[in-house]
């Protein structure tokens, strides 16, 4: 996809659209562009806040992804949640996936409160993310282990001095589940 391409989509996503505002939360605040993510994290250093990264697909969210993203919330004082594009989701999880389009995935995890801000990434790992954001904790969900983390993140996050917190599984939620159970 090109450059233009994805500022599309993301402006697509942050447009007027019947939900750019859900509650008093206005999602085009929340979800950032590559362009607008230095800005953001910069005035969170300011005000010295701890931040908090983490990232997958969210594709069809459930109360797995709510637990997990409240914990992660709860290690800092702002959550950034990076959603994998859709190229790179059906490169991992198989034909038919995503679901969900990468706009309408960043929208229902930024109508989330625990969010503070999400960003569409596209690349085949969450490199640059980390590296922009710099965030003071990496924190993923109970599916993973140190030793199951994308490799390359976990030896920039190190490199770095991130903290890096799994956080507790909730059983029996996942997306792979739900799309089972939706087909039996």
């Amino acid at each position: 996809m090109r450059a233009w391409e994805r500022r599309r989509r993301i402006a697509d996503c942050q447009g007027a659209g019947a939900w750019a505002r859900i509650g008093g939360v206005d999602l085009r605040r929340k979800i950032l562009s590559a362009d607008t993510l230095p800005g953001w994290r910069e005035e969170l250093r300011r005000q010295g806040r701890k931040l908090v990264l983490t990232n997958g697909c969210f594709d069809l969210l459930h109360a797995g992804h709510v637990s997990y993203l409240e914990q992660a919330r709860g290690l800092g004082d702002g959550l950034l949640v990076g959603v994998t594009g859709d190229a790179e989701v059906r490169r991992i999880k198989g034909p038919g996936r995503p679901v969900n389009h990468e706009a309408d995935r960043a929208a229902v995890i930024a109508g989330l409160e625990s969010v503070d801000a999400v960003l569409i990434f596209h690349e085949p790992d969450a490199c640059h993310l980390i590296e922009t954001a710099r965030p003071d904790v990496y924190a993923k969900g109970g599916d993973y282990t140190l030793d199951t983390l994308v490799q390359v993140e976990r030896r920039l996050l190190e490199k770095l001095g991130i903290k890096i917190v799994i956080l507790p599984e909730v059983p029996g939620k996942s997306t792979s589940a739900m799309l089972a159970r939706l087909k039996a």
